[in-house]
């Protein structure tokens, strides 16, 4: 079996002292994605690990990788991710997958901490109250897509306006408003849910474009593709370049 010694060294940095089953049971299935998960990927670009952590546990959780996630938190400790971003990974999927597709990822985080020693719950972070959150998620909505943001929760028609009511209120006066990651790492944290779920393309394309926006440019979220690979494939990771380009085409377009 040839593991090359960068995935080596990189497999030991992730889990030190652990060797994988999979040596034994699949030797030629862990060589090839050794080497490329761990070696060629990663020596892709210059992403910190810290990012590079941080977009494959909000990818994990979009594709629903719950064994993956558990093997990849303490990874991500490993490698300078802290608990509270890591938590607020997790709490703003809920906007994005909802409940009933986070819920476990919740218990999995609450566990692997615990067993960690990390103590919880950990240090709050939230900056609104119930009153604030519709003024703070709209001000939240307006930085990151631009001003015709302006009042947007009041449009659309009458029967579905609320919906456009809670984005702001809820999806980004509760969660985007909160501290432990930064506005700019929000929308990658989002780009990364969409592109990893499937089917949203509208939506993708969307944040794709706030991302643009925000600073995070189109080499670096190809990037972020790229090194996502090996947790969703190819087909989602193609849609999502798609999505980026076609978010940079509009932009340059505008």
């Amino acid at each position: 079996m040839a593991i090359s010694e960068n995935a080596k060294k990189y497999h030991e940095k992730m889990f030190p002292g652990y060797e994988s089953d999979f040596k034994r049971t699949d030797p030629e299935f862990s060589e090839r994605f050794d080497n490329f998960a761990f070696d060629e990927v990663v020596n892709h670009d210059d992403m910190s690990d810290r990012t590079r952590f941080m977009t494959i546990l909000a990818t994990l959780i979009g594709c629903q990788g719950k064994e993956e996630y558990q093997a990849m938190v303490p990874a991500a400790l490993n490698f300078g991710v802290k608990p509270v971003e890591i938590k607020e990974i997790v709490y703003q999927a809920v906007a994005y997958l909802g409940i009933g597709r986070v819920f476990p990822f919740l218990k999995i985080t609450n566990e692997v901490f615990e067993k960690q020693g990390i103590k919880l719950p950990l240090e709050g972070q939230a900056t609104t109250t119930t009153d604030e959150r519709l003024k703070a998620g709209e001000q939240a909505q307006i930085d990151i897509f631009g001003p015709g943001m302006k009042d947007f929760w009041k449009s659309g028609p009458k029967e579905s306006q609320h919906i456009n009511y809670w984005l702001a209120d809820n999806c980004f006066g509760d969660y985007y408003t909160r501290k432990g990651l930064t506005l700019k790492e929000r929308e990658l944290m989002t780009f990364c849910y969409l592109s990893a779920q499937g089917g949203v393309e509208p939506q993708l394309t969307a944040h794709a474009k706030a991302n643009l926006a925000m600073g995070n440019d189109k080499q670096f979220l190809i990037d972020v593709i790229s090194q996502n690979i090996p947790y969703i494939g190819y087909p989602r990771s193609l849609n999502a370049l798609r999505c980026v380009n076609d978010a940079a085409s509009e932009l340059e377009q505008n």
